[in-house]
C-alpha cells in the first residue's frame, strides 16, 4: 500500500528561474530542514538519469537516501524515484510548473511506500507529510523567491 501527499504554491519568478532552481538538487536543503547534506552523483548537468545522493532525518533518525530523475521537461516537469533502500521510499515524486499571471505555480509531490517494518509506520509518515505540506509549499516559495 503507498499513499501520496502534495502541495501547490504560486511562486513569484518566471517559470524558467524556479524551474532552473528545482532542477539542482543542492538546492534542496535552502527549502526542506530535514535534508542535512546532498550532492550530485553523476557527471554533467542535471537531466534524465541525474543521481543525487542525501543524508535525511526523518522523525529523529538519520538515513542515507538517493534519487534518480526520470523525466526532465524544461520548464515544465521533474520527475524522481527513490533507488535507495529504506523503510518508507518514495517510489515517484515530482514538481509541475505553469505560469500563473506573472509568476509561476508550482505542484510538489511524492508517493510514499512503506517495505517490511514501513508498512506500519508508513500512515504515520504519510500523515505526517500531509500535514505539513503546505508549510512545505511555502518554504518553496521562500526559498525561491531569496535566490
Amino acid at each position: 500500500m503507498s499513499g501520496q501527499f502534495e502541495a501547490s504554491v504560486v511562486v513569484d519568478r518566471p517559470i524558467e528561474q524556479v524551474f532552473a532552481f528545482l532542477a539542482d538538487g543542492d538546492n534542496d536543503p535552502k527549502f526542506s530542514p530535514r535534508v542535512l547534506e546532498i550532492a550530485k552523483t553523476t557527471e554533467g548537468p542535471p537531466g534524465v538519469g541525474t543521481v543525487y545522493a542525501s543524508t535525511v532525518k526523518d522523525a529523529g533518525m538519520k538515513t542515507k537516501r538517493e534519487f534518480k530523475l526520470t523525466e526532465f521537461q524544461a520548464p515544465t516537469k521533474i520527475r524522481w524515484e527513490e533507488i535507495s533502500k529504506n523503510t518508507v521510499t518514495a517510489p515517484e515524486g515530482g514538481y509541475d510548473l505553469s505560469p500563473e499571471g506573472d509568476g509561476t505555480r508550482v505542484r510538489v509531490f511524492n508517493v510514499l511506500e512503506g517495505h517490511g517494518f514501513g508498512k506500519l509506520i508508513e500512515p504515520l509518515a504519510l500523515r505526517a507529510a500531509r500535514k505539513s505540506a503546505d508549510d512545505f509549499g511555502q518554504a518553496i516559495k521562500a526559498a525561491v523567491e531569496a535566490s
